[in-house]
Parts: C-alpha cells; sequence; structure tokens
C-alpha cells in the first residue's frame, strides 16, 4: 500500500508574554556591513574618496594613507578605491593633481588682482605659492614626493603642466600660455624660471617644516614666520637677469 502523506503538525503559539522565537536567516551570503552595504557604482564617489584621502593625509600623514583607511573615511566598502583607481600610487597621484589645480587657481586669482608690472605679477606669483603650501602643507608635502606619486600618470601630468603654464611664463615675462600650448622658454629664460622655482619652493618648504623659527628668535621685526617671508618676498626679484646662455 502507499503510504499516506505526512500531514505538518500545527504551530503551537509561544507561552504568554513570551516572543515568538525570531525565524532562522536564510542561508547563503553573509550579511555585510553597514559600510560594505552602500553602494560604490555612481559618478560621484571617486571625487568622494579623493576628498576623504585630503582628510586623512591632514589627519594622519602620508603613512596613514592606505587603500583601507580611505575607504573606511568615505563609508564604503575596503574595494571601491581599487575598483575606481587601480591602486594606491593612482589615487594618490590624483590627489596631487588636485592639489596642482588648487595652486594653479591660486595663482591666476594672484596675477588677476591686477599687479602694475612685470616684477610685481612675478612677485605676485611666489606669494601665491607660498601661502598655498603654508595653507596646505599635507597636501603640498603630497605633490613632490614622487615616491609614493607618478609624475607620468596623465591626469597629474596635466594638472602640474597647466600649473607651470601660468608660472613659467609670468617668470620669463610673457603671460599665460593657453592650455593647447607647451611652455616653450629660451636658455636664458630657462635657467631664471629654475632659479625663481628653486628660490619660492625652498621658502616654502623651509615654512612648512617650521624651520625659520630659530630666526624669528634672533629678531622681533616679524610676529611670525610667514611675515618674513612675505617680507623676503617683498624685497627680492623673482626671475633674476643672467648674463646669458654663453657668458
Amino acid at each position: 500500500m502507499p503510504a499516506s502523506p505526512r500531514v505538518p503538525r500545527p504551530s503551537r503559539p509561544p507561552p504568554a508574554g513570551q516572543d515568538a522565537a525570531p525565524a532562522p536567516r536564510p542561508r547563503g551570503r553573509p550579511r555585510k556591513d553597514a559600510a560594505d552595504a552602500l553602494p560604490y557604482h555612481h559618478g560621484a564617489l571617486p571625487e568622494a574618496l579623493l576628498a576623504a584621502a585630503e582628510r586623512v593625509l591632514v589627519r594622519e600623514g602620508i603613512a596613514g594613507l592606505g587603500l583601507r583607511a580611505i575607504a573606511r573615511e568615505a563609508g564604503v566598502s575596503h574595494t571601491a578605491p581599487r575598483h575606481h583607481f587601480g591602486d594606491t600610487t593612482a589615487l594618490l597621484s590624483q590627489l596631487a593633481a588636485v592639489g596642482f589645480r588648487r595652486l594653479r587657481a591660486a595663482m591666476v586669482r594672484a596675477l588677476e588682482a591686477g599687479a602694475p608690472d612685470a616684477r610685481a605679477r612675478r612677485n605676485a606669483i611666489g606669494r601665491a605659492y607660498i601661502h598655498f603650501a603654508h595653507a596646505n602643507p599635507a597636501l603640498f608635502g603630497l605633490m613632490f614626493r614622487n615616491e609614493i606619486i607618478d609624475m607620468r600618470h596623465s591626469v597629474l601630468a596635466e594638472a602640474a603642466a597647466a600649473a607651470m603654464r601660468v608660472m613659467a611664463p609670468t617668470i620669463s615675462g610673457e603671460a599665460e600660455l593657453p592650455a593647447d600650448r607647451t611652455v616653450e622658454l629660451s636658455a636664458e629664460e630657462a635657467m631664471r624660471v629654475t632659479s625663481a622655482w628653486a628660490y619660492v619652493h625652498g621658502l616654502a618648504t623651509l615654512l612648512i617644516d617650521g624651520r625659520l623659527r630659530g630666526i624669528l628668535k634672533s629678531t622681533r621685526a616679524f610676529d611670525d614666520p610667514l611675515a618674513l617671508v612675505d617680507a623676503v618676498l617683498a624685497d627680492v626679484s623673482l626671475g633674476l637677469e643672467f648674463k646669458g646662455a654663453g657668458g
């Protein structure tokens, strides 16, 4: 004879005052953390990750800039930075590009303020460069750390070149070049740009590294290191005159 079908027993209600047992979780993929559950396939996330990376950089320094730390700061999956940027070098290169774009904007604003002559324009560029470094010491430091960024990265190379198109022609005595032209300098102009860049970059580095405080202890003429640097820039002519490439 065929077996009679099994009739399921009716479930008993829980005793009074006691909640029913929770339903068992279905088997399969484990539940994610809240951060892992956030979607990251959208256009705004690369910018959010770069902003998070800058916050980590300012708070913890270059040593803290790992992909997982950046993802935690942004509140997304730890795989999101790699998905959008590939690796740490690429992400930090794009963050350095953000720095160069801001530096260019600062220099352009300085020129648009209306310096009366070539010397004043050159010094305005130098002052903008140094004040940018003073206001953004961590980002400025990253922009020149070749061991952790890749200057061949297309986004970074373009941003750095755009900043140079503002700085180099101004120091050599020309207007800013359009974006589709490269900087073409004579030997003497190249020497001027190199000298001026070394000068302002050296001042910026001394300033953000705190190396000028010893000098301040020996004088009452300046209230702080930035005031000292501003006085130096006001008294010097960037873009020094050379005898010529052959002299």
